[in-house]
Formats: C-alpha cells, sequence, structure tokens
C-alpha cells in the first residue's frame, strides 16, 4: 500500500493520498485548494487517482476536491446524507471501497457535523487488524471535533455533541487497540482546544488518555469538550457554505497581477485592503499607511481570514518573490479578491515617502513606563480566552484578534492603546487593524505576555 500523509502547518491540515500498486488505483482524502502535490506524488508512484473523499464539510479551509477532480477526472465523494450543489458520488455508512487489495470501509461519524465520515483502510482486505483509520475532525491526537462550531444548519451543539458521543463509542472506539489514527487536524488549529504536535497515534493510546473519551456519559462529555475552546476565526461560517458549492477552481500557479502606485491608490479608494506580509518588525520600520500586517512566516491565512471581510478586495504588500505565495495561501480559505500586489514595494516606499507609517513597539519596561506616564490607558489582550484565563497584565481588556474586527466599537480610538499576545504576531495584526481602523496612537509589545511576565510580573 502506498500511504502518504501531507500536513500543511499554516492551517495544521493534515490530508492523504492512498493507493494500491497492484492496480494503480488511488483516493486523496481532505485535499488542500493547491493540489499539485497530490498529483505530482500519484504519476510518480503509477497511480490513477481516481475518488476524492471529503470527511465532511470543513470550516477552516476550501478543499481541493472540485480542483483535484477537474485535474484528474476523479470523482468527489461526501457522505450519503451530505449535499451538495456539484456533482458527488454519496458514501454509504459501512461502504466498502476496493482499490485492489487495499480496502477503504466508510463509517458514518457524525457529530463534528452531522456529514461527518471516518475512512478505515485495510491494508489487505483479510487482516484482522485495520493499517489505519482517518478520523477527520470526528477524533484528533489529544482531542475530539467540536459540536459547537456552528458549520452546520439546523443542528444545536447538544445534538451534535450527542451525535459526537456515539459516534467516538459506538464507531471508533470499536475498531482494535493496534489501529493507527489520522486526523485531519493538529495543534494549533481552531477545532479543538487539546490537539497534540503529533501527527498520528492508535486507538488504543487515545482510549486511555484522551480526556474526551474518558468522560463518563454524554453530560459531562459535552461539558468538557465545549468548554474553553477558542474563538472560530471569522471565515469559519464563509468556508463551510463554499465547501457545498460549485465554486470558480483555483489556477495555482498564475500569479496576482503587479500594481503600479496609481492602481494601488485606486484600487484602496474602491475600497480594497492592502495586506502587509511582511515579518511584524520589518512592517514596524516603515509600511504604507493603512495597511495591515499579516506575516507570511504565521498563520497568514488564518489570520487574514479572521480580519478580512469577505466581500472586500485584496492588495497585496510582500517581499519580492513573495507575491503568488501569499496569492496561494488566501486561495487556500477562498479568498480569491486579491486584485494584485504592490510592485517594486520598497521603491514605492521610498517615492512615497509621506503615505508611510511606521509603528510603535514597546519593550515589556517600556510599557511599564508609559503605563506610569498615561492616567488612560487602553491595555487589550488578543489571545484566545482559555489563554487569557491562565494570567494577564493588569487591568487588560480580553479581545481576542479574531474578534477584534467586530468588537472595535468596544473600544475609544481617542485614547492611546497598548495590545499584547503571547510573544508578538498577533498583536500587530491587532495593531495594524486598530490603525486602519482610525485609532491614532497604538502600540504592541514586543515578545508579549511572555516578556513582561518575566520582566515586570511581581512575584
Amino acid at each position: 500500500m502506498i500511504f502518504d500523509q501531507y500536513y500543511l502547518d499554516c492551517l495544521s491540515h493534515a490530508s492523504y493520498l492512498i493507493g494500491d500498486p497492484t492496480t494503480g488505483r488511488a483516493v486523496v482524502v481532505d485535499p488542500q485548494r493547491d493540489i499539485s502535490e497530490y498529483v505530482r506524488d500519484a504519476e510518480a508512484a503509477g497511480l490513477t487517482i481516481e475518488l476524492v473523499i471529503e470527511t465532511h464539510f470543513h470550516a477552516d479551509f476550501l478543499s481541493g476536491h472540485l480542483e483535484l477532480a477537474a485535474a484528474t477526472g476523479a470523482e468527489i465523494g461526501f457522505s450519503s446524507v451530505a449535499e451538495t450543489e456539484f456533482e458527488s458520488r454519496k458514501l454509504a455508512d459501512g461502504e466498502r471501497i476496493e482499490l485492489g487489495e487495499v480496502v477503504l470501509e466508510i463509517r458514518h461519524t457524525p457529530g463534528h457535523t452531522p456529514e461527518s465520515v471516518s475512512i478505515v483502510v485495510w491494508e489487505r482486505a483479510d487482516d484482522e487488524v485495520p493499517y489505519g483509520v482517518l478520523t477527520g475532525d470526528a477524533l484528533f491526537v489529544g482531542d475530539v471535533g467540536r459540536p459547537d462550531l456552528l458549520a452546520s444548519l439546523g443542528f444545536t451543539r447538544d445534538e451534535l455533541g450527542e451525535m459526537l458521543y456515539d459516534s467516538l463509542h459506538g464507531k471508533l472506539m470499536t475498531l482494535p487497540d493496534a489501529t493507527r489514527v489520522f486526523p485531519a487536524h493538529g495543534a494549533g488549529s481552531a477545532c479543538g482546544k487539546n490537539l497534540s504536535t503529533e501527527l498520528s497515534s492508535t486507538i488504543g493510546e487515545q482510549r486511555t488518555t484522551n480526556y474526551a473519551l474518558l468522560a463518563p456519559d454524554k453530560a459531562t462529555f459535552l461539558d468538557l469538550v465545549t468548554e474553553g475552546q477558542p474563538p472560530a476565526p471569522g471565515y469559519f461560517a464563509y468556508d463551510a457554505v463554499l465547501n457545498r458549492k460549485a465554486r470558480d477552481l483555483l489556477d495555482e500557479t498564475e500569479g496576482p497581477t503587479a500594481l503600479d502606485w496609481d492602481q494601488v491608490e485606486q484600487a484602496r479608494s474602491d475600497g480594497a485592503m492592502l495586506i502587509d506580509g511582511r515579518d511584524p518588525d520589518e512592517f514596524a520600520r516603515g509600511h504604507l499607511r493603512g495597511a495591515v500586517n499579516v506575516g507570511l512566516d504565521g498563520r497568514y491565512a488564518e489570520f487574514a481570514g479572521s480580519i478580512i471581510p469577505t466581500d472586500r478586495d485584496i492588495v497585496l504588500f510582500v517581499e519580492p518573490g513573495a507575491e503568488l505565495e501569499a496569492k496561494n495561501r488566501l486561495g487556500r480559505i477562498g479568498f480569491d479578491r486579491v486584485l494584485g500586489f504592490v510592485a517594486e514595494p520598497y521603491r514605492v516606499l521610498i517615492e512615497h515617502q509621506d503615505e508611510v507609517s511606521v509603528a510603535s513597539r514597546l519593550g515589556a519596561v517600556g510599557f511599564e513606563n508609559r503605563r506610569d506616564e498615561l492616567s488612560r490607558l487602553q491595555v487589550i489582550d488578543v489571545r484566545n480566552p482559555g489563554e487569557f484565563a491562565l494570567g494577564t497584565i493588569p487591568d487588560a481588556v480580553s479581545i481576542p484578534v479574531g474578534q477584534l474586527p467586530d468588537r472595535v466599537g468596544e473600544l475609544d480610538p481617542g485614547i492611546p492603546t497598548v495590545v499584547f499576545c503571547a510573544g508578538g504576531y498577533r498583536s500587530s495584526v491587532a495593531a495594524s487593524l486598530l490603525r486602519h481602523n482610525g485609532f491614532t496612537d497604538v502600540s504592541d509589545i514586543l515578545g508579549g505576555y511572555g516578556a513582561w511576565s518575566t520582566a515586570v510580573q511581581p512575584a
């Protein structure tokens, strides 16, 4: 059997290519939208991708099923209870898909969403123990899928939670302990609160160590899996709906359009957002006024999707040569309204210095000094609620960065403002967004809460 796991760090997303070398038949499970890796690897192994299976309607990324189907002629498979705008194959509970010696067994595992499925992989049909199980977002390493993301219309959190409990114990925990577990996400995903950095496990290991599986009853289980979850990024509902629809395909080889200064200015006057993908320190040294900093070196698509409205056009400002990467990473979450990029960006900064701003970044001690000097200061903790609960700077207000666009009205743009996160990436996003919204005196803390707690937190 050929079994390849692909892991996309910036979205904590795992996808899979499974093939039978005796027949050359293969399937891809939960593909990302830029699909060239799957196509290239299948061709190199002498495989034909015949089927693309989605374990559910994903909310955290735009799946590549349409792109793969167009490139390979493969069918697209969803649970038999899923309704799609495009032609798809209905996969029944218990259905077996024979690739040759390799056999896949579909198990309906609703709960994270009503249409969730898991896929048991048998290296040979008569094996006593399956090779593994692809659990989608039903079961993670160290956690289980959230029933509260509202990616599914018409179901309550409690209804989905009860489904998830039954799926876990009635469909997945019935597998032998040695069965490998391959989830769709790892640590960092907002699809759970306790996801491990490990990319695989076993049923036996999860049976004995996964906090959610140790819950004695459904009520306790529901309380455990819904308490302290990170807020869902703003684009999740958008992607959950878009993954059901027929839509335009991503051409991952086509770079965005180079825009001269006049075109950039026209786009911005028409409402486009300028997204600066450079490192926060580089951004702080000089950027075009009104730009929002979402660094390509971090979780670029996730945070861009958290702060950019889905109906806004986008202009990119990135290091020369990074334009295609920035456009494709936005495409992975369905943000295709990229008008282009600022051509010769550093020349633009030099020639239009009247349009250039610098960003204030304070060290931990400098922040304390500023707080002592000012009678009024807004301090905003943009980390997730679980981080905030473990400790924060005195008098800080908790507004996770993904909630800031909807909660900016709670703040006074005329009062000096300091934002912080854990290390400095999210705070640069938040501070630049506040400046974009008219805040005139905004700083963030270098090194975030960790630096502050080390330098000045009372013992």
